[in-house]
């Protein structure tokens, strides 16, 4: 898409918790670094009554607590917060359009971060398109959740679709804004030694785990009606599969990287009423332990009974020449034991050890790329223990790190947001999610679950600060293999 240069950046939901956790500090974090266009003006908006120096006040506060402290420096904050300005917007009343209108000379352009719920998307859009605020020079970030399913999100984005084209619509997915999601890219494709084996001729499988070791804290409206199906492995998840599955991308380019996701999203095997039961397995919270402490179950939190999964394990399948029988084992769940992100890939055994007869076991291959909450890339590989062996040799297996924090200690760790907001005012593409790669991880979502309540399976319950229902450990052990924990 032609580059359209930005002059305001407009926040929706500006009084929010995302906002104060991670919008300004990213965009303050852009600031020092000088990654802003200099005459970069930041609208927020919120249904709050507040007036620029309100906005500006509360900024500062929210700089103070959550940037790093080795980063924050309170005169560039004062600076920073010189670009925030502030309109009290209700999306139900025409007159706050007209006033937002007033603030904005949208022929200079203009980027929009909607974060609101997603029952405001259409009546904010029909307010912007009523007061010229969807022009050719305007483009739109969308935050999740899009939708509860196929239906509900193709509505939502039939209501984008418009007032903005696809070329001018951003579709945020944070993990994607990640520098080891990123760097994911790289490891495949930059480097000649991984990419012929990197198939089914090599690889016995694949894991994802994304662990939390929170329970609902202040996202029970919200979570209660979505689940870990579609808060976790419908977006994240899923982009994870993506990008460990799809076929080399011509070009390092939005719309060749985004045509070999969705290809990947479309293999997907279904999952079906007779093979579910074997392929899924869904977990709810009782009381446990967290962090030492004594854990209410989800029920007892959320202060009504519920069916919400809070744990989900699946076994997916990759229906493509590349990826064919080789399991992809997912897990995602609160109340776990640790708070992780990682991909493991295990590879196949070597065909025939030349060691067994002296009793050295050759164990496979296994690459562990650690997206949180450190980011590592860690190969384990065979090798001789040191030592005199009249018998033969002894083997080891240890590991090959990349600790990027190490390797990197001269470039400071960026919030996954700084990445996308700066895309997002730069109008690159390639971070975001397209619509077609939204219906395609709907689709399969929606037949998961459609599976799962045919089977009338139930969602087992697993005590706090566990690895889920005893159920999950089958789903890999029923293959002859186990999570790596």
């Amino acid at each position: 898409m032609t580059a359209i240069t930005v002059s305001t950046l407009l926040l929706f939901g500006a009084t929010g918790d995302l906002s104060h956790r991670m919008l300004l500090p990213s965009l303050y974090g852009l600031h020092v670094d000088e990654l802003l266009p200099a005459d970069l003006k930041i609208l927020g908006t919120a249904r709050s009554e507040l007036d620029d120096a309100a906005f500006q006040q509360s900024g500062l506060e929210a700089l103070a607590q959550y940037v790093p402290k080795d980063f924050y420096d309170e005169a560039k904050a004062k600076e920073f917060v010189k670009r925030l300005g502030y309109v009290t917007l209700d999306a139900t009343q025409d007159e706050h359009f007209d006033e937002l209108s007033k603030r904005i000379d949208a022929s200079k352009g203009l980027a929009i971060f909607l974060s609101t719920a997603p029952s405001l998307f259409e009546p904010i859009i029909e307010g912007l398109k009523r007061v010229g605020l969807t022009g050719e020079t305007v483009r739109m970030a969308l935050e999740k959740p899009l939708g509860s399913d196929l239906a509900s999100s193709r509505e939502i984005n039939d209501a984008v679709a418009s007032a903005f084209p696809e070329e001018r619509t951003f579709r945020i997915d944070h993990y994607l804004g990640k520098e080891t999601v990123q760097n994911l890219l790289a490891l495949r494709f930059a480097n000649s030694i991984f990419e012929p084996v990197w198939n089914a001729a090599h690889i016995d499988h694949v894991q994802i785990t994304v662990a939390e070791t929170v329970g609902l804290e202040s996202r029970a409206g919200y979570y209660d009606g979505a689940g870990a199906l579609r808060d976790m492995v419908q977006n994240h998840i899923l982009q994870l599969v993506a990008l460990v599955a799809m076929e080399p991308p011509a070009d390092f380019d939005a719309t060749e990287i985004r045509d070999e996701k969705v290809k990947v999203l479309r293999s997907l095997r279904p999952m079906t009423k007779e093979t579910v039961g074997k392929s899924l397995v869904l977990g709810q919270y009782g009381k446990g332990m967290a962090d030492g402490e004594k854990a209410a179950s989800y029920v007892e939190e959320l202060g009504k009974p519920s069916s919400t999964e809070t744990f989900a394990a699946l076994k997916l399948n990759i229906d493509n020449w590349r990826w064919a029988d080789v399991p992809f084992y997912i897990r995602t769940g609160k109340r776990l034991p640790e708070r992780t992100t990682e991909i493991y890939i295990q590879f196949k055994c070597v065909p025939h050890s030349m060691f067994a007869k002296m009793g050295a076991v050759a164990k496979p291959n296994k690459l562990l790329i650690s997206i949180q909450p450190d980011e590592t890339i860690s190969m384990m590989v065979m090798a001789k223990t040191p030592g005199l062996d009249r018998d033969g040799i002894r083997l080891r297996e240890v590991p090959l790190d990349l600790g990027l924090a190490n390797a990197f200690a001269d470039t400071r760790k960026r919030i996954a947001y700084e990445r996308l907001l700066l895309d997002l005012i730069e109008g690159r593409q390639m971070l975001f999610v397209r619509r077609d790669e939204v219906e395609a991880q709907w689709t399969w979502v929606d037949g998961v679950r459609a599976a799962f309540n045919a089977a009338a399976m139930d969602v087992a319950t697993y005590a706090a600060g566990t690895w889920g229902p005893s159920a999950s450990i089958a789903l890999t052990e029923r293959d002859g293999r186990q999570w790596h924990d």
